[in-house]
């Protein structure tokens, strides 16, 4: 018999187009993202996708099988989100969206301590919203207003600054001597031949941060290109390379010297943060506590 979760990770694959991204998306392991796409391959006798090393691509049956089935899960989704009861049926089930980073660095130590149930999703801001206006998700963070959406609200609260940082085992000398020097072109060509780390959902960053402060593009490709942000973090710490980040994902390494603030810019590159609900929200107390925590977190520093 057929599992509704083996759709549901279907529909995850061909939308973040990866193995990995749907497992984040998910919030599920890769190993049982593959486990479910195999046996609805084998279940409907299809192959569903073409496997590169770079993504997974639809198939025609592929295609036309996410046709069939997407809407039915949104329907079925929503369904679940009006009807389903919480294990105790007094407190109430806050479902909220944003990077996983986000989640890791600012909510997850707070969790415990809330008085109310609640359910996280991971991706994209345009995919959060989207489940925003659905009625599948009651607060988004993101970066970025989409004023398509009508239903929903923004409430700006905070910036994440975009910051060049390094791995404590980095050489740091020439690039200190470049700045002070205020030396920009020589201080691009130098950086070009550096070990860099980015993030393939985060390259935005990368490239703003780079023609905002030497007036080119970034005509280079970085080394090693990783799921996240949370990665590179972890590859950097105590070890020689750069990389281009949000200030507040790295505050914590920093601190402890495991990796080098190296440069803010000579032109500040930021992204204000908004708090996306809809006008129609119900649990506003609960979205106020969940406020609370990030404001008290990112305060201007």
């Amino acid at each position: 018999m057929v599992n509704l979760e083996w759709y549901r990770t279907f529909r995850a694959i061909v939308e973040k187009k990866t193995l990995t991204r749907a497992a984040e998306a998910l919030y599920a392991s890769q190993p049982g993202v593959s486990v479910h796409l195999n046996a609805l391959e084998a279940y409907v006798g299809k192959k569903l996708f073409e496997r590169t090393s770079r993504k997974m691509i639809p198939t025609e049956e592929g295609k036309q099988l996410y046709n069939f089935v997407v809407e039915a899960l949104e329907r079925l989704e929503q369904a679940e989100q009006h009807f389903k009861k919480s294990t105790k049926e007094t407190v109430p089930s806050l479902h909220i969206g944003m990077c996983t980073e986000t989640f890791q660095t600012i909510l997850e130590p707070e969790v415990s301590k809330l008085r109310f149930n609640l359910v996280a999703k991971f991706g994209g801001h345009q995919d959060l919203i989207k489940d925003l206006n659905k009625g599948l998700l009651d607060l988004v963070i993101t970066p970025k207003k989409n004023h398509a959406n009508a239903l929903a609200e923004y409430e700006a609260f905070s910036k994440e600054r975009i910051v060049l940082v390094a791995g404590s085992k980095t050489p740091l000398n020439a690039v200190n001597k470049l700045l002070e020097q205020q030396d920009l072109k020589a201080l691009s060509a130098h950086l070009k031949q550096q070990i860099w780390y980015s993030a393939s959902n985060e390259m935005d960053h990368f490239r703003r941060f780079w023609y905002d402060n030497f007036k080119s593009r970034a005509d280079f490709k970085p080394n090693y290109i990783l799921p996240n942000i949370g990665s590179i973090i972890r590859c950097l710490e105590a070890e020689n390379g750069f990389a281009i980040v949000p200030d507040f994902l790295v505050q914590k390494a920093i601190a402890k010297g495991s990796i080098h603030l190296v440069w803010q810019g000579i032109k500040e590159s930021a992204n204000t943060l908004y708090f996306a609900t809809r006008s129609d929200l119900q649990y506003k107390e609960e979205v106020n506590t969940i406020k609370e925590v990030f404001k008290q977190k990112m305060q201007p520093h």
